[in-house]
């Protein structure tokens, strides 16, 4: 099962035309998977109160964030497609993490109280769009993102792609994007 988090609140985005692009390339061959849209399903990323104390025993009251568990718990190929801004992910997708990311569900400790993951996912796929040179949010993306939060809850195989000047580029430079990206997930 291929699950994909979606996060971005256009549909008219760059960001939803891969969207597109990927589910009718899986649509086609025959692949299953599951889209989370969290703009468009009205996630709430806020972590409140009651999420906090209901965070600490690694439970949680909101549907929207059980369901969410449930298919990144059943899932081998992860796909994460989001916009880089101001250097990092969009608050909704840290607001996914904060409140999905639970102890006993994604991750859990040992006694000395280190971090241990509980998914084994085999394949982890990052796309991303960004205005910036794809040299400039490596730091984020390759020295933080990928090792301290997706390794970590066991999100491996970790396979980024970014497409940089997407809006100052060309439609050639997107198209072949799409492609670079597209030829990569038939693998």
């Amino acid at each position: 099962m291929i699950t994909i988090i979606y996060c971005h609140p256009y549909d008219k985005s760059f960001n939803h035309s891969i969207l597109q692009s990927i589910t009718d390339q899986l649509t086609a061959d025959g692949r299953e998977y599951d889209v989370i849209n969290l703009y468009g399903e009205g996630f709430n990323p806020v972590m409140d109160s009651s999420c906090l104390s209901m965070y600490s025993v690694g439970d949680t009251k909101d549907e929207m964030v059980r369901r969410y568990q449930e298919a990144i718990t059943h899932t081998d190929h992860i796909i994460f497609i989001f916009p880089i801004w101001w250097g990092m992910m969009p608050a909704m997708l840290k607001g996914f993490i904060d409140k999905v990311f639970l102890k006993g569900v994604v991750y859990d400790t040992t006694p000395e109280g280190a971090l241990m993951p509980c998914l084994t996912i085999d394949r982890t796929t990052l796309i991303t769009t960004s205005e910036e040179d794809t040299d400039i949010l490596a730091p984020f993306i390759e020295g933080y993102f990928t090792p301290q939060v997706l390794n970590t809850v066991g999100m491996n195989g970790v396979q980024w792609f970014n497409c940089s000047q997407v809006s100052s580029g060309s439609n050639a430079h997107r198209q072949l994007f799409v492609d670079t990206v597209l030829d990569y997930l038939a693998k």
